[in-house]
């Protein structure tokens, strides 16, 4: 029976700079997971506070249109000229429910308004993860290209690809 001999290739061992691209691949490839999740888990926090302004605002319309109807019960009462002890009792509780309506819109108003502006500051740090995350993808391939080509200025372009990409991703954090 004849014999089958193997032979290992190991480039690695006659080269010194893929053993180099390699590793920086890796740390590329760590760094856009990181930047990935994080641009993941603010995307999410922007449609969570995106869903509470909008439940905000809805409460909001609610008591906008409870308000309305006070104000038409009153305008009916005067409308039909009603003097009973019936409708000065509606129109005297009238008053404090408008009160109530109003202050109750306001403060509604004030919360929907903080999660716009929570959910506005999400996107756009989530905006800024995106295109770190970008970056490092383009990084990770361009420094993936020297093992086909074997030409150095692909890890060096990935290395600037990936500075910048961490740096975008970075001023997320700052916002």
């Amino acid at each position: 029976m004849a014999e089958l001999e193997i032979h290992h290739e190991s480039e690695s061992e006659n080269d010194p700079t893929g053993q180099k691209v390699g590793v920086l691949a890796a740390v590329l490839a760590v760094m856009l997971a990181i930047v990935t999740i994080a641009s993941h888990r603010t995307h999410t926090a922007a449609i969570m506070n995106k869903s509470t302004a909008n439940d905000e605002w809805a409460y909001y319309q609610a008591t906008r249109i409870k308000l309305h109807n006070v104000e038409l019960g009153e305008q009916l009462a005067g409308l039909f000229d009603a003097k009973n002890a019936n409708a000065a009792a509606m129109l005297a509780a009238s008053g404090d429910q408008k009160k109530k309506y109003d202050k109750s819109a306001t403060e509604i108003q004030e919360k929907a308004d903080q999660a716009e502006a929570l959910a506005k500051a999400a996107e756009d740090r989530a905006l800024r993860y995106d295109v770190g995350e970008g970056l490092l993808e383009i990084a990770l391939v361009l420094s993936s290209l020297y093992f086909i080509s074997k030409k150095k200025m692909f890890p060096v372009m990935g290395i600037v690809a990936g500075l910048a990409g961490v740096a975008i991703a970075i001023t997320g954090l700052l916002l």
